[in-house]
């Protein structure tokens, strides 16, 4: 049992440990988005339908790769995603093509795809039901300590005026994390000869699904695709944000307060607080119930949307908490929504159920960022940004309240 526990967390550590840096490989767009308008004289929309190209490469990605990770080995489906999103990022850096650029980051999503589920697969794997909350929670917070890392590096980089390098030096921490997780992690339990965390006796004879009767069993479900829908607006949410707040930042008053391209790192900061906080909140406050979690936070998010639309940029001091509890709220409830996958639909289509899920979380995180750009050409109004995302949480909000869900467990 201890070696088993041992595998648990050296698992949970390499899957978080990779996908702290697959971020590096598309976060790092909006920060070059500002410098690669004026070079290439377009418009933020245009801007906008590039954003949209990679997001949409990563729904349709998301669709076929969840169910592959159920039938293939998510871990070479990582690693393989992970060098080509690196391929595709240098051959970005040397173009001066608006059309090629925006080909080239549509088939980046697709290789970024290809790392979300699978390594929850793996996670679904190694862990039981229980411990999914903690589990999911620690996984997103990579995720979101990613975003933290690739704000971080493109603010060291952006004070260059030089776009190409986003795309050159940050992908350089991923290639290097790809390597260590080829090397050291491990598909399941028995790959190592270990008994399996869970057993569903109600299925142990149960024949082999087909790729098919995964999709319909999934597609099926009313409480997941609600769940989808859900997750679809949170996602428009946490993606405006993410990469739109670097035009409000670096916009008319970045001279007069050049703070404030740093105090931007505390969005996704937040992030990565709330990720882990809302695992840890549903698990041990709401006795595993995701749904009202998920409620509360995308709620508290479009208040403390309403709030900074309303105050003046030059409040740097409120802008700055505001921007840590916006983080916190739009990204936190995303660590619930992934231990709904195995609640809903069982262990054995986690990895489909992820795929479809994030398929759903990233069709509308595409069709919001051509949106915003037109709302901002339009009303010449970065600030606009805050009261669409605050529209788009609540209405996230509400739609999970619809999601008919048994909690893992109860008092």
């Amino acid at each position: 049992m201890e070696k088993k526990i041992r595998y648990q967390l050296r698992m949970l550590a390499l899957t978080m440990l990779c996908y702290l840096f697959f971020y590096t490989g598309r976060h790092n767009f909006g920060w070059a988005s500002k410098l690669l308008a004026t070079d290439l004289g377009i418009a933020y929309e245009k801007i906008g339908w590039i954003s949209f190209s990679m997001l949409i490469g990563y729904a349709v990605g998301q669709f076929i790769n969840g169910n592959l990770a159920d039938r293939w080995s998510p871990r070479h489906m990582v690693v393989t995603g992970g060098l080509l999103s690196v391929a595709v990022n240098l051959l970005i850096s040397f173009s001066s093509s608006y059309t090629l650029i925006l080909i080239l980051w549509a088939l980046n999503g697709y290789f970024q795809s290809m790392a979300w589920a699978p390594g929850g697969r793996i996670l679904v794997n190694w862990w039981p039901r229980h411990k999914h909350g903690f589990v999911f929670g620690l996984y997103t917070m990579a995720a979101a300590s990613s975003s933290v890392l690739t704000y971080f590096l493109s603010i060291l980089l952006v004070h260059g005026n030089d776009w190409r390098s986003l795309f050159r030096w940050p992908v350089t921490f991923l290639f290097v994390s790809l390597i260590v997780y080829a090397f050291f992690s491990i598909n399941h339990p028995r790959d190592k000869g270990l008994e399996e965390k869970e057993v569903d006796l109600s299925k142990e004879d149960s024949p082999v699904l087909s790729w098919k009767a995964r999709y319909r069993i999934v597609l099926r479900n009313r409480s997941f695709m609600l769940a989808c829908l859900s997750i679809g607006f949170q996602s428009m949410a946490r993606y405006g944000l993410l990469f739109w707040l670097p035009i409000y930042v670096l916009g008319d008053s970045y001279k007069a307060q050049p703070e404030l391209v740093w105090i931007s790192l505390l969005l996704p900061i937040g992030m990565a607080i709330g990720a882990f906080s809302f695992g840890f909140i549903s698990d041990r406050f709401f006795y595993g119930n995701r749904v009202w979690t998920i409620s509360l936070g995308m709620f508290s998010c479009a208040l403390v949307c309403l709030l900074i639309f309303s105050m003046p940029i030059t409040e740097t001091g409120w802008i700055a908490g505001l921007f840590l509890l916006a983080g916190f709220f739009v990204y936190g409830p995303q660590s619930n929504f992934w231990p709904l996958c195995p609640d809903l639909l069982g262990n054995e289509n986690a990895g489909t159920g992820i795929g479809v899920m994030n398929t759903a979380a990233y069709l509308f995180a595409a069709l919001g960022e051509p949106i915003i750009g037109r709302f901002l050409d339009y009303t010449a109004s970065s600030s606009i940004l805050f009261l669409l995302i605050a529209a788009i949480s609540f209405i996230s909000s509400v739609t999970i309240l619809l999601v008919r869900h048994k909690p893992a467990y109860t008092t």
